[in-house]
């Protein structure tokens, strides 16, 4: 007695959940049987789209097929069993080599080579109608893009608002993920330390599973957390209308030290200053060593000239010389203060000022991406290098959006940072002495740059905005020059500045 195969497939995994398509094809399967006298003792179920290839579960019984441990094989209708001219082609062998394949929904006798044009005509029209459809799918999800929607699941962070409508923020996960963000951007996580920190705080994913790697990766190198949206195998990228979880600045630091530019380093012994000294002659990191009761810092280099050496007291009292070199004195803090009132005062004049440049600016901009896409619409321009053009133009826009965004408060919060920045100066020594290690350590990475030994000379430099309190001129008759302090203000808005006061935050300012 002849066995045969019943073979039913739907298209998404959600169809096959509710099952209704998947028993209406077996009901048909199995009335098509009955009535042909077909004994059909082995049922193949997918749960795969036909419009690629590598479908498992069809390959396996292709292969069954072909070793004739099946006699034949009843398939729903043509499209259920291939919609892409290969897999059709496929089961032409079959056919060819004496194989029964029977379709319960096309009354086809593929044994003439009349019903065999009418099969073949009938795949052709299957494989043209998933073009189409994936045609069109591109078609609307490309058309999303340019409205600035994300036709796909909302990353991390944010929540579905509905079709046609921008990702909103997730009030539960996204400060969670902006943390992660701002941990990352001080440098002083790797991917695998900021794993821990996410299951620490009880960020999960969708599932309610901890985050691995490759996913927390993923999130940190998203530029759909800063308002960009990118898809497709070339990057392209448009800007999205939902609102941005984390700042450009933010988002760019970030990148850097993902791309390598900074280099994470693990220590075995929390010794106080490890990872923080370089050889003055080499420039390798120097090694924590405990030696009769004292900690020295050393360099391993053979090749090194002059292999430096310090013990910890001697990088202490060169910290110590540094952080009282930044301290106002009262009557510098008092003129300080006065002028930072009168910053306060004049500012909002200055920044609409620099509203209007900005403006300016970001108009010049978009005439520039209208320019750019006449010109690609006009053939002038290849679509790599218009995809490159583009890019660029979009993150200058999306720069400028932001520094427009950031004048709204800006009065108040570079003020703020700058009077902390003073208030961290005025009471820095203060605070090392009475610190824990963390703490102290912390500290001497924002208010320190280069921190080298020469032989046994340590030599500490003053890190931005250090460098500009120390070069400030001396307090006369309680008049301070304004120049140093407005530089200071101007450095808060930068890149650097905004890294300087994530790092301020960790130590509670």
């Amino acid at each position: 007695m002849k066995t045969y195969a019943g073979y039913i497939r739907v298209s998404t995994a959600k169809q096959g959940e509710k099952g209704v398509s998947l028993q209406e094809q077996r009901s048909a399967i199995e009335g098509y049987a009955v009535r042909n006298n077909l004994a059909v003792s082995e049922w193949f179920e997918e749960r795969e789209t036909a419009a690629k290839r590598g479908r498992p579960v069809f390959n396996e019984m292709l292969t069954l097929l072909r070793r004739r441990r099946l006699d034949g094989v009843v398939i729903h209708k043509i499209d259920r069993s291939a919609r892409n001219l290969k897999d059709w082609a496929d089961i032409g062998d079959l056919i060819d080599s004496g194989v029964e394949i029977h379709f319960a929904g096309d009354a086809l006798d593929l044994n003439t080579r009349g019903g065999r044009l009418s099969a073949d005509i009938q795949a052709v029209v299957a494989a043209d109608f998933i073009r189409n459809l994936r045609e069109e799918t591109r078609k609307g999800m490309y058309g999303r893009l340019k409205q600035g929607l994300y036709p796909l699941a909302a990353p991390l962070g944010y929540l579905d608002g509905g079709k046609g409508k921008p990702k909103e923020i997730d009030p539960a996960r996204a400060r969670l993920v902006r943390y992660l963000f701002e941990r990352y951007a001080t440098g002083s996580h790797s991917l695998d330390t900021l794993v821990v920190e996410a299951r620490r705080i009880g960020l999960t994913n969708r599932r309610g599973e901890p985050l691995k790697r490759s996913a927390l990766s993923l999130i940190l190198k998203n530029p759909f957390y800063i308002g960009v949206l990118r898809m497709g195998p070339g990057g392209e990228v448009y800007q999205g209308v939902h609102q941005p979880l984390i700042s450009r600045r933010l988002f760019e630091t970030v990148q850097e030290i993902l791309a390598g530019r900074v280099r994470h380093v693990t220590f075995a012994h929390p010794f106080l200053f490890r990872g923080l000294l370089t050889c003055g002659v080499c420039g390798r990191l120097l090694t924590g060593e405990l030696h009769k009761g004292h900690v020295y810092y050393r360099c391993h280099n053979r090749s090194c000239v002059e292999r430096a050496s310090a013990r910890e007291e001697e990088v202490e009292k060169s910290v110590r010389g540094l952080l009282a070199q930044v301290q106002p004195t009262d009557a510098e803090m008092e003129v300080i203060l006065k002028l930072i009132a009168h910053l306060r005062a004049e500012w909002n004049e200055e920044r609409d000022k620099r509203r209007d440049q900005l403006r300016l600016q970001l108009g010049q901009a978009k005439i520039r991406l209208d320019r750019l896409i006449d010109s690609h619409l006009e053939g002038l321009l290849e679509d790599g290098v218009f995809c490159r053009k583009k890019a660029t133009i979009l993150s200058e826009i999306n720069r400028l959006e932001e520094d427009l965004a950031a004048l709204k408060d800006d009065s108040a919060s570079s003020i703020a940072k700058l009077e902390k920045c003073f208030e961290l100066a005025k009471t820095a020594l203060l605070t090392y002495e009475s610190g824990n290690s963390d703490e102290k350590r912390r500290l001497v990475e924002i208010a320190s740059s280069n921190r080298r030994v020469f032989g046994k000379n340590v030599v500490v430099e003053p890190s931005n905005p250090f460098q500009l309190l120390m070069n400030r001129p001396p307090v006369r008759s309680r008049v301070l020059e304004p120049n140093p302090v407005r530089t200071l203000l101007e450095w808060f808005t930068s890149k650097e500045g905004l890294l300087f006061d994530l790092k301020m935050e960790e130590l509670g300012l």
